[in-house]
């Protein structure tokens, strides 16, 4: 009995360290990605259409454009095809990337759901925050099961990726659309 708990005691320990390697000190996904179904639904708040009008720094573009390459690499491996740039969910994602600096949450800072930003093109989005590489970022969400899904949704054709940065910290979001 003694040897088994101790077993036990090994693997459970074991684990916990093999995720904290795996996610850093302080960086996270969150236990959670974000979807939705296709509905006719649409709900733009015209704040947050302002607010993705700004583009960002061209380092950070760049980062989120290896992103979705390396989003790509994972997609082809599994024999998926790529996942389109697409210009209006970079945009909301920027929005989303900016508001996870004050809510680290599927839900945004004012309690409605993350995909008001633009209900027209949002059904999927991975969050993640404190990684300071697309290859980090993109490894910990294949890492994450609920991510990974998003990732290797055969539906999925379009994504946008936006990186905030407050000091040395960055926040990613990703969305996904049809």
């Amino acid at each position: 009995m003694k040897k088994m708990r101790k077993v036990v005691a090994v693997t459970v320990v074991a684990s916990m360290l093999a995720l904290c390697a795996g996610c850093g000190s302080k960086a996270s996904v969150g236990d959670t990605a974000a979807t939705r179904a296709k509905t006719d639904e649409v709900f733009i708040v015209d704040e947050a259409v302002a607010m993705a009008a700004n583009p960002g720094d061209p380092a950070l573009l760049a980062a989120a454009n290896a992103a979705l390459d390396l989003v790509n690499e994972e997609r082809a491996a599994a024999g998926l095809g790529s996942l389109s740039w697409s210009n209006g969910l970079a945009a909301a994602a920027n929005v989303r990337a900016e508001e996870i600096t004050r809510r680290f949450s599927h839900t945004r800072p004012d309690g409605s759901d993350w995909w008001t930003v633009d209900g027209n093109i949002m059904f999927g989005e991975n969050l993640a925050e404190l990684y300071d590489t697309p290859e980090s970022v993109v490894q910990a969400w294949m890492n994450s099961p609920a991510h990974r899904a998003n990732i290797l949704d055969g539906e999925f054709l379009t994504c946008g990726i936006a990186i905030y940065r407050v000091g040395n910290d960055w926040y990613w979001a990703q969305e996904f659309g049809y």
